[in-house]
């Protein structure tokens, strides 16, 4: 299924708006001018995409568009939202074909996050077995650089690998901490790990 994307969700909202308020849809322009765009060619695009995935259908009648909403569909996407992927080092160069694109995720998994604050980030090891985080599976990450002692995070190590742990201040220095016994403590000057976000949730493909 085709998903939208966060501007096609826009322009639906503001249309779905417009309509509420006036009782006729929006023109082209009138939408271009709320998105703060100038080309209408733009809006066109994304009125198609949003016309393929069922939401609503675009007709013409004496020389004009107009924009008619399928609620139901609608209503059905205001369900789902798309998560970008944390920015982290890629390792080793390999992602699956499903980790190039957003990740999409049902409005129940985010809870009392908005999708803005929240990222995906793929596990790379099994570093956080204790609290059942396997490697392959898809943490949800939100995005913060504040965190406290004992929190789950996502952190980059000296600009070079990503890992998943449990984080301790030591000082002037970090303790990431594993909780499987095969994987070693690292302890790094503050300025020498980078904080991505905190560990809120988690999703695991099928195998």
């Amino acid at each position: 299924m085709q998903t939208r994307t966060r501007r096609q969700k826009e322009v639906l909202d503001f249309i779905k708006r417009y309509i509420e308020i006036h009782g006729s849809e929006p023109s082209y322009q009138s939408i271009a001018r709320a998105m703060g765009v100038r080309s209408k060619a733009g809006i066109a695009k994304h009125i198609q995409a949003l016309e393929n995935q069922g939401l609503l259908t675009k007709r013409r009648e004496n020389g004009s568009f107009f924009l008619e909403i399928h609620g139901r569909s609608a209503a059905a996407a205001e369900d789902l939202f798309e998560l970008e992927w944390l920015e982290v080092p890629e390792e080793n160069g390999f992602k699956e074909d499903w980790e190039r694109s957003p990740l999409v995720v049902p409005k129940f998994m985010l809870g009392i996050y908005s999708p803005e604050k929240i990222c995906a980030y793929r596990v790379n090891d099994d570093g956080m077995s204790d609290r059942a985080i396997c490697e392959g599976d898809v943490a949800l990450i939100e995005k913060r650089s504040f965190v406290r002692d004992n929190d789950c995070v996502a952190a980059v190590i000296n600009g070079e690998k990503s890992v998943l742990r449990g984080h301790y201040r030591d000082g002037a220095r970090i303790e990431l901490r594993a909780g499987n016994e095969r994987f070693e403590t690292i302890r790094l000057p503050a300025d020498k790990i980078e904080i991505k976000g905190v560990f809120r949730g988690l999703l695991r493909p099928i195998s």
